[in-house]
C-alpha cells in the first residue's frame, strides 16, 4: 500500500474535474506561503461575505430604536427624557448579563481580544457560537446606548465570518490566518467606509506584520466589502469637515502639547480598562454588565452625549459648535463610562469611544489655543481631528492606522502632517512615560495571554504543513511476508510505515533513502530489493522505529513544530485523525523539512 505522488492522469483532468478536485488543489496551493493568486481570490470572496454580514449588523443597530418609535435618529440619545437615559443602559446591561450567563462558558469570549487570542493559540479558527453572541450582544449594547463603539463587534463578526468560510472549505490553517485579516479589514472598511484604514488596522493592530502575500488578499477583501457598503450607504465619508485654515508652523508646539495631553488621556483609558477588567473578573457576570449600564446611565444624566456611538457629537466638534466646558465634560465622562463598559465586560467596541474622547479633548485644546492668540490659530474643529488621530494612535499604539482612519473618516488630507506631530508625542507619553501596552494587548496580558510578534513564528504560520510534507511513503503490515516488503520497497518510498492492524505503530527510513535521507530513483530501490535488504526489516521495525507525532493536514509549520517539541520527536505523520491509522496518513514531515522551509523564506 503506497502513499506516493498524485497520479498524472488526475492532473490532466483538472479542467473537467468536479468541485472536490478543484477544492483539493486549492487547499494544496494555499498551503504554500507564496500562494498569492489563490489567496487573492479567496480574499475577494471573504470580503463579499463579510460585507453582507456587516451591512446587516449596521441595519440592526441603526434601525431598531427608530422602528420602535423611541427616536427619529439612532444617534439622538440626547432627545430622550432622563428616565430613558438611565433605564435603557441599565436594563440593557442586565439583559446582556443574563444572556451571556445562559450561554456556554466557551461562547462568552467576544471582541477583538478574542480574535487575537484565537490567532495566538488556534491559528485563527473562530467558533461560530462566539460570533453569534458577539452579533447579538454587540447590537443590544449599541441599541441600549452603552458607551461603546461598533468596531469591536464588527471586527469579531467579520473575522469570524471569514474564518468560518475557510473552515467550511476546509482550507489549511495558514490561509485561515490570512482570512481572519481579510475579515478584520473588510469589517472596518464596510462599517466606516475606510478601506485603507481597514487594511492598515488589520496588519498593524491584529496581525502585527506586513507582508506582500498578506497585503494583496486583505486589500481585495477591503475593496469588495466596501463596494457592498457603498451600495447601501453611499461613498460619502463618515464626517463632514468644513474648509479650515491649515495651522502655521508657530502652532506646532501647541499641537505637540495636544499630543502630550491626549497621550495622558489614552494612558488613563488603557490602564483603567485593564485594571477594571482584572479586578472585576470574580464578580457575577450579570452584576458586572448591570453596573456598566448604571455607570453609563448616571454619566448620561449630566452629559447625554456619552451614550451610544457619539458620532453626532464628533461631527459637532469638527464644526466647532460645542462649547469648551461641554467638550471637557464629554471627554472626562466619556472616559469614565467607557472604562466601565470595557472593563466590566460589555460586548461593545473600544475604538469608537476613542474617536469621541479624542475629538472632545482636541476641540477643547483648540478653543484654549484660539483664546490665547485670537484670529491666528486654526479652528477648534481642526484640533478636534488631531485629537482623534492622537487618541487612536496612543491607545492602539498604531500611528499609521490612526492617521489613515482620520484621513478617510474626514476626507481631508490636511490633517496628515500636523497629525503626525500630534500622534507621536501621544504615543510616546502612553508607552514610554506611563508604560502602557496597546489596549487589546493590555487586556489579553491581564488575562494571562502574551500576544506579541515573533517573525520566525509568523513565517512558519504562513506556510501549511502540506507544502513541506513528503508523500513518498509506503505502509506495510508488521506481519507482512518478505514478498510484501519487497513489493512496498519497489515503489521507491522514502519512508516505511509499519502497521499493527489499522494503526501505524512504527516509522522506518527506507533502505532506498538511508544514504542521505532522501529518495533515490527506482533502480536503486530495485537493487535494494534484489540484494535482500528486506530480510531484517520486520525486526528493524521493532528496534529502530523513530518516535513520531501526528498533525492535521490543515496545520501550519508553526503548529507542527510545536507538536514535535511537545512529543520530543523529529518527525510527524500528517493524518486526518488524532492517531495515525491506515488510510488516514497524507505524508511525513521532518524537522529539517521545516528548517529548510524557513531558511528558504528567510
Amino acid at each position: 500500500m503506497s502513499g506516493g505522488e498524485p497520479r498524472p492522469a488526475a492532473s490532466r483532468r483538472v479542467a473537467f474535474a468536479g468541485p472536490r478536485v478543484v477544492l483539493a488543489r486549492l487547499r494544496h496551493d494555499l498551503a504554500h506561503a507564496d500562494a498569492l493568486v489563490a489567496l487573492s481570490a479567496i480574499g475577494v470572496v471573504a470580503g463579499l461575505v463579510v460585507g453582507v454580514v456587516i451591512v446587516a449588523f449596521r441595519l440592526v443597530t441603526e434601525q431598531t430604536l427608530v422602528v420602535a418609535g423611541l427616536m427619529d435618529d439612532a444617534e439622538n440619545f440626547e432627545a430622550l427624557p432622563w428616565e430613558w437615559r438611565l433605564a435603557l443602559p441599565v436594563g440593557g446591561g442586565l439583559l446582556l448579563g443574563l444572556m451571556f450567563r445562559l450561554a456556554p462558558i466557551g461562547a462568552r469570549q467576544v471582541g477583538p481580544g478574542h480574535v487575537m487570542a484565537q490567532l495566538a493559540s488556534h491559528a485563527g479558527r473562530m467558533p461560530w457560537r462566539n460570533a453569534v453572541m458577539q452579533f447579538v450582544g454587540g447590537a443590544v449594547s449599541i441599541v441600549c446606548g452603552h458607551s461603546v463603539g461598533r468596531e469591536g463587534p464588527v471586527i469579531h463578526v467579520g473575522a469570524a465570518s471569514a474564518s468560518l468560510l475557510g473552515q467550511w472549505l476546509r482550507l489549511p490553517n495558514n490561509s485561515i490566518r490570512t482570512l481572519v485579516a481579510c475579515g478584520v479589514a473588510g469589517a472596518i472598511a464596510a462599517s466606516f467606509n475606510t478601506p485603507i484604514a481597514g487594511v492598515v488596522f488589520a496588519m498593524e493592530v491584529v496581525m502585527l506584520e506586513y507582508t506582500l502575500v498578506g497585503f494583496a488578499p486583505v486589500i481585495l477583501a477591503a475593496v469588495s466589502a466596501t463596494a457592498l457598503s457603498w451600495l447601501v450607504y453611499g461613498a460619502d465619508p463618515a464626517f463632514t469637515v468644513p474648509e479650515m485654515r491649515q495651522p502655521s508652523l508657530l502652532e506646532l508646539p501647541w499641537i505637540v502639547l495636544l499630543g502630550l495631553v491626549v497621550g495622558a488621556l489614552a494612558a488613563a483609558y488603557v490602564a483603567g480598562t485593564r485594571q477594571l477588567d482584572r479586578r472585576s473578573r470574580e464578580f457575577p457576570l450579570w452584576l458586572r454588565t448591570t453596573l456598566a449600564g448604571a455607570c453609563t446611565g448616571l454619566c448620561a444624566l449630566g452629559v447625554p452625549q456619552v451614550m451610544g456611538l457619539g458620532y453626532d457629537t464628533v461631527q459637532l466638534a469638527l464644526l466647532g459648535e460645542i462649547a469648551l466646558s461641554a467638550l471637557v465634560a464629554i471627554a472626562l465622562l466619556k472616559l469614565a463610562a467607557t472604562v466601565a463598559c470595557g472593563g466590566l465586560g460589555l460586548p461593545g467596541g473600544l475604538i469608537g469611544p476613542m474617536v469621541v474622547m479624542g475629538a472632545a479633548a482636541g476641540g477643547a485644546i483648540g478653543i484654549v489655543g484660539g483664546s490665547l492668540v485670537p484670529g491666528s490659530a486654526a479652528a477648534s474643529g481642526f484640533y478636534a481631528m488631531l485629537g482623534v488621530a492622537a487618541m487612536m494612535g496612543a491607545s492602539l499604539q498604531a500611528p499609521l492606522a490612526a492617521l489613515m482612519a482620520i484621513l478617510e473618516l474626514t476626507g481631508s488630507a490636511r490633517v496628515l502632517l500636523p497629525g503626525m506631530a500630534a500622534v507621536i508625542p501621544a504615543l510616546l507619553v502612553a508607552r514610554s512615560v506611563f508604560g502602557q501596552d496597546p489596549i487589546f494587548v493590555a487586556i489579553l496580558r491581564g488575562r494571562g495571554i502574551d500576544y506579541r510578534f515573533d517573525p520566525v513564528a509568523a513565517l512558519l504560520d504562513r506556510t501549511g504543513v502540506a507544502a513541506a510534507m513528503n508523500r513518498r511513503f509506503a505502509i506495510v503490515d508488521r506481519a507482512a511476508s518478505p514478498a510484501q516488503w519487497e513489493q512496498a520497497l519497489a515503489t521507491a518510498p522514502d519512508w516505511l510505515l509499519v502497521a499493527d492492524g489499522d494503526a501505524i505503530g512504527a516509522v522506518l527510513q527506507s533502505p532506498a533513502a538511508a544514504h542521505d535521507g532522501r529518495s533515490r530513483d527506482r533502480a536503486e530501490a530495485r537493487s535494494a530489493v534484489d540484494s535482500g535488504e528486506t530480510a531484517g526489516l520486520a525486526e528493524a521495525a521493532q528496534r529502530e522505529s523513530r518516535p513520531f507525532a501526528t498533525v492535521s493536514p490543515h496545520a501550519t509549520l508553526g503548529e507542527t513544530l510545536r507538536r514535535l517539541d511537545a512529543a520530543g520527536a523529529r518527525l510527524a505523520l500528517v493524518c486526518s485523525g488524532e492517531t495515525a491509522r491506515v488510510g488516514e496518513v497524507f505524508g511525513v514531515v521532518e524537522r529539517r523539512d521545516i528548517d529548510a522551509n524557513v531558511g528558504y523564506r528567510v
